[in-house]
């Protein structure tokens, strides 16, 4: 078994999490490059995804208990409050659509946005692995540990195997990414990014169980009941991407 490396380290965390920003980024501009297109305002979408997606990973998660008296102010949940991916998620895909209605965009960037988007989910997370409460315990002798000071801090159970969730999400975007690569441009416009996502809702769903979290209501947790009420987008979207046929939804770099 493995204990956790640097439990609660902010500054590792960070590094992880800024790495795979960047490296998002780099993969944006290289598959910018490679479909030849020059427009400045898929820069703009970028930033704009970035920066909603940054602020909505903290502001979103503030409402996490339906008893206001349990609930921090805004001000300490911002400096010290809890970061959602699902919530990151939300904010980017707002600061998306906002961008493209405030520079006029209209193109589908789905195919831009999906490969990076799991690249830095995929290096974020190893932030998350070496830091933070590994998930529920595994019942046998294998899995990641806690100290009884750090399970004090982190929350999780000590001296017990626990499940590397986060490795599980970690392997999870490894394989959505080949398959984004294999797929894109095969697709309907939209669907590339639509199906990673679906995909990526279904497998949280199933890893939460695993994942440690507080369970609110009929032993599912807050991520499980966001995922639950998204659910009919998320089927619509599917059954969209399965009906419309397949058509170009970015230039042609054969053509360019």
């Amino acid at each position: 078994m493995i204990e956790v490396p640097f439990p609660g380290s902010d500054l590792v965390h960070g590094f992880w999490v800024g790495l795979g920003v960047v490296a998002g980024l780099v993969w944006y501009a290289l598959e910018k490059r490679r479909l030849r297109l020059h427009d400045d305002r898929l820069w703009v979408l970028a930033g704009m995804a970035v920066a909603f997606g940054a602020i909505g990973a903290r502001l979103l998660t503030w409402p996490a208990t339906l008893d206001p008296s349990r609930t921090a102010s805004l001000l300490d949940w911002w400096t010290l409050g809890n970061r959602s991916i699902l919530a990151g998620l939300v904010g980017a895909w707002i600061g998306v659509w906002f961008g493209k209605r405030l520079t006029g965009y209209r193109e589908d960037t789905g195919e831009l946005f999906a490969p990076a988007v799991a690249l830095a989910m995929m290096i974020g997370r190893v932030g998350c692995l070496l830091t933070e409460n590994p998930g529920t315990p595994t019942g046998a002798g294998w899995g990641m540990t806690l100290t009884a000071e750090q399970a004090a801090r982190l929350g999780g159970a000590p001296g017990v195997g626990l499940h590397p969730s986060f490795l599980y999400e970690i392997v999870f975007h490894a394989v959505a990414l080949v398959l984004l690569l294999r797929w894109r441009g095969r697709l309907a416009p939209g669907g590339l990014f639509r199906l990673y996502v679906a995909g990526y809702a279904l497998f949280r769903f199933l890893v939460e169980f695993v994942r440690g979290n507080e369970e609110v209501w009929f032993g599912l947790t807050r991520p499980q009941w966001f995922l639950l009420a998204m659910l009919p987008l998320l089927i619509r979207s599917v059954l969209r991407v399965l009906r419309t046929p397949r058509t170009p939804s970015l230039p042609n770099p054969a053509l360019a």
